[in-house]
């Protein structure tokens, strides 16, 4: 075994890994006295109310102002982790009010285009001002809504919760937006030296493109052959890449400490889900949309009842898709912060040794679950494109 060859070096190991958990990141304030300010503060909103109109607005702002306690606190973190953002934020400094990191340009389409700098919110706290226009993020979704004033607020909806002021058209580049354009990069600088290596040393790879020569072939010979056929598997190679490899550095990207969560923002995944739709029923030949609408072999009765039924599913295939991959990340993301959390939760250093234990193997996962989701969604569009082009040879008398 290991341990006992090694000993010495194992011990080491074990206590360097468990250094971050004696820091005074456990230490949390006494409850007792979190909840008599809480009410305090309460008490004090309740009296403004009876002062002023002003003091019901103030009332309503500290009503949405950032939690004071440990639970809140990484529970709110937790929320606005899988939100997109206007800017990145390495790391705070809550005593001072400080925030470490760079703003993103924000591009809104109102009353003309609308370009300024993120640092204009001052991390959601501020009213940023545009040619007249004022704007505000809302911390419940990122949102940017517009106000009519510098010293308006964002109003709710009392039924739904939702705000009720106008958003603009938001064009902005956020995290997520970052993240893209970074893959798409790294996909066109990988690839392009791929396809350059072949052609230097006749067809065979060299350098990084060793690394990914493999994930190729395995997409070509296990995914794109068997499912599409040697026929017409060409036709949705560079998708059936371009899809896989996108999918697998955004999840990747997802795990690194930046905070960003691309395939778990369900209009990321609405848009990849469309794209297959889109290619599946453009490509179609005759045989697909025959056996949707009057299919083969059955009695003309049942075919006018199962035309509806197979047409509904041809729609329900790219929510399959969507769902599927926005579900498995955004889940990971929650389970895999919320663990994280517990470790500024526990007083003793034996719980937050087992949080720590248990996020590290969920961590190792995560990487697995990042290349299985691309795997998952590359292989059901090459099942999806196979059905499309799929060749019947067969006549009706033989049923």
């Amino acid at each position: 075994m290991v341990i006992s060859k090694h000993p010495l070096r194992f011990i080491l190991t074990a206590v360097i890994a468990c250094l971050p958990l004696f820091s005074f990141a456990n230490i949390i304030s006494d409850s007792t006295k979190v909840h008599a300010e809480a009410i305090h503060v309460v008490s004090d909103s309740v009296n403004a109310k009876t002062e002023s109109v002003h003091s019901e607005k103030e009332a309503s702002h500290d009503a949405h102002a950032e939690p004071t306690d440990v639970k809140s606190k990484i529970k709110a973190f937790v929320k606005h982790h899988v939100l997109d953002s206007h800017d990145f934020t390495f790391f705070s400094d809550e005593k001072e009010g400080k925030h470490y990191g760079f703003s993103l340009p924000i591009i809104l389409w109102d009353n003309g285009v609308q370009f300024f700098s993120s640092s204009k919110f001052h991390h959601g706290e501020a009213v940023a001002e545009s040619n007249g226009n004022f704007y505000k993020i809302n911390h419940h979704d990122g949102k940017i809504y517009k106000l009519n004033s510098a010293t308006d607020t964002i109003t709710e909806d009392e039924k739904t919760g939702f705000p009720t002021n106008v958003r603009p058209l938001d064009f902005s580049i956020t995290k997520s937006v970052v993240a893209i354009m970074f893959a798409a990069f790294l996909m066109f600088f990988i690839f392009t030296s791929l396809a350059k290596s072949y052609s230097k040393n006749g067809g065979i790879a060299s350098g990084a493109g060793r690394i990914f020569e493999p994930l190729v072939v395995f997409i070509r010979d296990e995914i794109a052959i068997p499912n599409i056929g040697e026929k017409h598997y060409k036709r949705y190679m560079s998708y059936l890449l371009t899809i896989f490899f996108f999918i697998l550095l955004l999840n990747v990207i997802g795990l690194t400490p930046l905070g960003i969560n691309v395939t778990g923002n369900l209009t990321i995944t609405f848009s990849l889900a469309i794209l297959t739709f889109i290619i599946t029923n453009l490509t179609a030949n005759k045989n697909y949309w025959g056996h949707i609408f009057w299919m083969p072999g059955v009695p003309k009765i049942m075919r006018i009842v199962l035309a509806p039924i197979e047409l509904l599913g041809v729609i329900i295939k790219p929510f399959s898709l969507m769902i599927r991959l926005y579900a498995n990340i955004f889940a990971g993301h929650i389970v895999l912060m919320s663990i994280i959390g517990l470790m500024f939760i526990f007083k003793s250093w034996i719980g937050s040794s087992l949080s720590f234990g248990l996020s590290f193997a969920l961590s190792i996962l995560e990487i697995l679950v990042a290349f299985l989701q691309a795997y998952i969604f590359t292989l059901l569009s090459a099942l999806y494109f196979g059905s499309a082009v799929e060749e019947h040879h067969h006549e009706e008398a033989h049923h």
